[in-house]
This record gives structure tokens, sequence and C-alpha cells, in this order.
């Protein structure tokens, strides 16, 4: 805009020095007029020809700038008629397709890749630069078991959710397995890609519970087969042996002592027999025969069934059932075993003088919450882990029952100890 104003100003000079010159004509011959104006005309129509050369065209490229600066792609400039600047035109008419095209295949890719991480399987969760969760793809709020306003814009550490606790605790592109406290277990990486040339972190959650259990499972189920093979095996033979040695003591007179003795050690493997068969009984849990049963009813009996239990150890035994919760569907025989071993745990855990409350929540949840001493951080990771148990006596079978039938209903579960002290054993049905 500023050489086409200085060429205007130049043209209204020439005019005003035309004007002065006619002004002046009377002192001057008509051959000296004659010449000036003709030089002036001949100024004005170079002029012209000069503004179609090179004003113009420069107009026309401050248009493709202005085109530039808008990012418009999709518009293009027309030829001016002159080689030098059709030359910048068709220049520019390339570079401006080149750039639409790049700006499409940029914005395909990347509405692929988005599409591509909502619909993974794992779970993605990226931050800002200051560790804030800027975007979560729906398997990650799934894993997380929160909701997208809940997170958004938070930092990890402020998350009071079991999995995002553990995942502050991963170091920069390092990959650690986490088992939280029900039963799942995720793959997790903390690392970062580079884009415009920062650094955006993210966490990458793969979840191989599934695998996990398979793989325990199997290994578990050849274990528990082949010392209960060996051990009944055993014990049968030496009970046979001791059962017939025992009848023929008793018709001698002075062995009665013995005879004892020996009804002794056959109790003792029977019981041995009954304790492997509490293991093998895990690897033969039948498939759930789901009916719909009122979940009300189902803790309420549960409840009396282990009042007794309760009451020898002063132990205060309530519920709190929501009448709206209806039916759902489950196995009631399995589901009140698993009821009652998550009770007996809790009386375990408080010993003397506590509180036990069942509750019941819409639409399908179930809540057992004691007042007992709580579960360690080091515990949690493991509570489901087959053979583990805090008990001195313990078997480490109670809790692998549960997370076996509970994950053939498909309910979701969780143990922990809260913030208020209680531990809360919880299980949502689907």
């Amino acid at each position: 805009m500023r050489i086409k104003f200085l060429f205007f100003l130049l043209v209204l000079m020439l005019a005003a020095l035309g004007g002065v010159t006619a002004w002046l004509a009377r002192d001057m011959s008509r051959l000296h007029l004659l010449l000036i104006e003709g030089s002036i005309l001949l100024i004005l129509l170079y002029l012209s020809v000069f503004y179609q050369r090179i004003v113009k065209p420069l107009r026309t490229i401050g248009n493709g700038m202005d085109l530039l600066r808008e990012q418009d792609f999709s518009s293009r400039l027309s030829p001016v008629g002159q080689y030098e600047a059709d030359r910048l035109v068709n220049i520019f008419n390339r570079m401006m397709e080149q750039l639409k095209n790049e700006r499409l295949h940029l914005r395909e890719q990347n509405h692929f890749l988005d599409l591509l991480i909502q619909a993974s399987p794992m779970g993605v969760i990226i931050l800002t630069f200051d560790e804030h969760v800027s975007q979560l793809n729906p398997m990650a709020l799934k894993m997380l078991g929160a909701r997208l306003e809940e997170v958004a814009g938070k930092r990890l550490s402020a998350i009071d959710l079991p999995l995002a606790s553990e995942l502050t605790g991963i170091a920069r592109e390092e990959t650690k397995v986490i088992r939280l406290n029900d039963a799942n277990v995720y793959k997790c990486t903390y690392s970062y890609f580079i884009d415009r040339g920062f650094k955006h972190p993210f966490y990458l959650i793969e979840r191989m519970t599934d695998e996990v259990m398979r793989a325990e499972r199997k290994a578990y189920e050849k274990v528990i087969r082949m010392i209960a093979h060996e051990v009944n095996n055993t014990t049968a033979g030496i009970t046979s042996t001791l059962d017939t040695v025992s009848q023929a003591l008793e018709s001698e007179n002075g062995m009665e002592d013995i005879v004892e003795m020996m009804r002794v050690c056959m109790e003792r493997c029977y019981s041995m027999s009954r304790f492997i068969t509490r293991f093998a009984d895990v690897v033969k849990i039948p498939e759930p025969n789901k009916q719909p049963v009122l979940l009300n009813e189902l803790v309420i009996r549960c409840m009396h069934f282990m009042e007794g239990m309760c009451a020898d150890h002063h132990i205060s035994l309530r519920s709190e059932c929501d009448p709206e919760v209806k039916t759902v569907r489950l196995d009631a025989p399995l589901f009140e075993q698993v009821l009652v071993n998550i009770i007996k745990n809790a009386v375990e855990s408080i010993g003397h003088d506590g509180e036990i409350i069942l509750r019941t929540f819409c639409p399908g949840t179930i809540e057992v919450a004691d007042n007992g001493p709580g579960i360690s951080k080091e515990c949690e990771e493991k509570l489901f882990t087959p053979f583990f148990s805090t008990k001195p006596n313990g078997q480490g079978i109670g809790l692998v029952f549960i997370r076996e039938v509970l994950t053939r209903h498909g309910c979701a579960f969780s143990l922990r100890t809260c913030e208020d002290g209680l531990t809360r054993f919880r299980i949502l049905f689907p």
C-alpha cells in the first residue's frame, strides 16, 4: 500500500505540474508549451504502464501474504498478465496447494490417531508440562474407576484412586507391574513423546489381570492336584494299615494306650486329607448357575448365619440395606459362601470387641465394612495372590476362592482400608 500511495502522489504532482505549466503558458512560446505538455503526457502514460507492471503485481503478492497470515490455503491468486509476476503467482499457488494437502494429511492423521487412542484396549493418560492430566481415553477412565470431570486438570497425586496413587510412584521411562487391592494387575509405562520440540509425558496402562490369573490358576491347579494325589494316596495307605493293626490289638490286654495312639494318628491323617481337599475344592469351583435373587434377603440370611460367631468374639454385626435394591442375577449358594468368608475374615481381623456393617446400595452393590486394624500397603497388592495369608495358620485360599467366584459372576470388587479407618470389601454387580 505504501508504494501505491507514492505512485498516486507522483501522479498528483505531475498533474499539478501540468496545471502550473498551463497557467504560465502566457509567458512561453507555443512550441515550448506543447513540448512540456507532451512530456507530461508521456510520463503519465509511462506511469500507467509502470502501475500495471510493478504496483499491481505487488498488490497481488500482498493479497497472497494476507492469505498466508490468515492460513487460508484454499484460495489462489490470479495471474496478472506479466511474466515475472505470473512466475511468482504460479510458485505461490503451488506452495498453497502443497500446504493445503499437508494440512489435510495432518488432520486425517491426527483424527485417525485420536480414534485409535479412543478405541485402544490400553489405557492412555496424557499429561501437560506441569504434570496435570490433559487427556484420557475411555479405557483409562474405566481402569481408574472415575469420570472425566473428576480427574481432568488435576495432578495424579491429587486424585484419591488406587491406580492413580500407584502411577505416581513410577519413574520416567520406567515400566512397572502393579497389582491393586481389587485383584487387578496392570503393566504401566511412564514415558514421553516429542511435539514441537517439547516433551509431553504420558502413561500407558495395559490390563494383565486375565493373563496373570490364568497363569496362577494353571500353576496352583497343577501343584494342588499333585499334592492332593500324593497325600491322599499316602494317608489312605497309612490309615488302612493303622485300622487293621488297631483292630488286631483291641482283643489284646494292656494295649488300650497303643490303640488310642493309633486312633489319634488316623484322625490326624483324616485331618490332613480334609486340609488338602480344601485346596482341591478351589480348583473345582463350578460355573455359577445365575438366578434372580433379592440381594437384601441374601445379605440378611448371611448376617443371621454369622451372628453366633460374631457374638462369641463380642463383635457387633448389623446391616444397612437400601430398600430400593431389587434383584440381581447370581448363584445364591456360591455367593453366600463368599459373604460368609468375607465376614469370617473380618471377624478374624478384628479379634474381639469390634463392629461389622453389611450395606447394600443401588443398583447392585454390597459392602462389608469393619473397624479392625486395617490392611497395610505392603499387603494390599498380595491380598488375592494364591497361598498368601497374614494369619499365622492361614492357608491363603479364602480370598482366592472369593476372587474366583466374583470373577465368574463378572463382578468388580475391591478390598482396602479407607481414610476413615474402616476396611471395606465392596462388590459391584454388572
